[in-house]
């Protein structure tokens, strides 16, 4: 009852908006929930009033001693609480606005995320590495050291690499349903990819001009596999053969990495260097 007072008096206390953003911050899911009721009712109140306008002028308050405008502010009202109480109710309509802004949540996940991001303390969401760089560095550690055995690279660059393009894990690739895809390394899924796939919304850029684009990801079934698989990739295509010549070099990998192409951001080889120079990889610097 509580809940459904406080969606109500979004109609009447602007400042209850305050409230509703709070609520984002603490449980996007209810949040979502509540704007999405709160939608359905005003798209209620908008219909009770186009028809109210549409129907045929009969007697009105107007006639009993109340002026024009006191009629309005009581019609008015008298719409805001049967639109509420419809609403309240459930239309149907807010049930499948969840539904669809749902299946757009894995777009907030940057493929390269700003660094900024790196520094952040939020837990992780289950299944997902944990947020704090230290312990994404410990429970990461065992696969990105036999990756580096693959590829003849300290390890640091390989945690480093996963650290940017997942935020520390905190952006990793999603499926619909919330399962993580493992995938730490924004590796797309091409024509001879034959495992499983995720699509997302990620940030490519065309002529330096960033541009939303909905692409396919490699998915796996475990961390080992994913970072197994970035060691294929790095090991079996020429063209990342100049990176793997810069081993003993973070800021030299970096620009490696950018000039091969790995990622289109054109500031890409920056944010990898100021990760793989983190005080989370210091302590493995000489790995």
């Amino acid at each position: 009852m509580r809940d459904l007072e406080a969606w109500n008096a979004l109609a009447i206390d602007g400042r209850s908006l305050d409230g509703l953003r709070a609520k984002a911050r603490r449980d996007p899911d209810g949040a979502l929930k509540a704007a999405a009721r709160e939608f359905e009712a005003v798209l209620m109140e908008m219909m009770l009033k186009s028809m109210r306008q549409a129907m045929v002028a009969g007697p009105s308050l107007e006639e009993h001693g109340l002026g024009g405008g006191e009629v309005r502010t009581y019609q008015g009202m008298l719409d805001q609480q049967l639109a509420r109480g419809a609403a309240s109710q459930g239309l149907g309509l807010a049930e499948r606005l969840v539904e669809q802004l749902s299946r757009s949540q894995p777009a907030r996940v940057e493929r390269t995320p700003p660094i900024a991001m790196t520094t952040a303390s939020t837990a992780p969401a289950q299944g997902t590495p944990a947020s704090a760089p230290a312990s994404f560095v410990e429970r990461l550690r065992p696969h990105a050291e036999a990756a580096a055995r693959t590829l003849g690279l300290p390890p640091r660059f390989v945690l480093g690499h996963a650290a940017l393009e997942s935020g520390w894990g905190r952006h990793e690739i999603r499926h619909p349903d919330g399962r993580p895809s493992h995938n730490l390394f924004g590796i797309k899924a091409g024509a001879g990819w034959r495992g499983e796939t995720v699509e997302v919304v990620t940030t490519e850029y065309v002529d330096g001009r960033a541009e939303r684009r909905r692409e396919r990801f490699r998915a796996y079934g475990s961390y080992a596999e994913a970072f197994a698989d970035y060691a294929r990739l790095l090991a079996a295509n020429p063209r990342y053969a100049p990176v793997l010549a810069h081993g003993g070099d973070a800021d030299a990998f970096a620009r490696a990495l950018k000039q091969a192409g790995y990622a289109t951001d054109p500031l890409y080889d920056r944010k990898l260097s100021a990760v793989l120079n983190s005080p989370a990889l210091s302590a493995l610097a000489a790995g």
